[in-house]
């Protein structure tokens, strides 16, 4: 089950994150190459970039490891503290409060993540390419 909502999740954030690269490169083939916009144009632009994506996806067997290692630098950060951060620094709540309290222990908790995540990515990647061989 767990598996499942991780494929749903990856899904559709895949969709999120996607959605701005499908736009340039439509933009870029209709006014820089000159095609003329069209459904078939969508359909084989996006077919081509996702079937790119998963080959990089199956070329490194390791991407989970970058993941985490690059996660904890961008996805800890503008996930658990920085909103924390501009909370304290807008609302100023008072001194040692319950919600001072909890946005500390966000901001403590996701600086930990985010340098916990690197390491145990960066150890994933390593213990995982001492074996690997291309498409084997």
């Amino acid at each position: 089950m767990a598996n499942m909502f991780v494929v749903v999740h990856v899904i559709g954030g895949y969709q999120i994150y996607a959605m701005p690269v499908f736009d340039m490169i439509e933009t870029l083939l209709v006014k820089k190459l000159h095609f003329k916009p069209s459904r078939i144009l969508r359909f084989v632009a996006r077919n081509i970039y996702v079937a790119f994506t998963m080959f990089i996806g199956i070329t490194f067997p390791f991407f989970g490891g970058l993941l985490g290692f690059f996660g904890g630098f961008v996805l800890a950060p503008t996930s658990y503290f920085l909103p924390c951060i501009m909370w304290l620094a807008v609302k100023k709540p008072k001194r040692f409060g319950l919600s001072w309290w909890t946005n500390w222990i966000c901001i403590v908790l996701g600086v930990l993540l985010m340098v916990v995540s690197p390491i145990g990515g960066l150890r994933q990647i390593i213990i995982e390419a001492k074996h690997y061989q291309f498409y084997s």
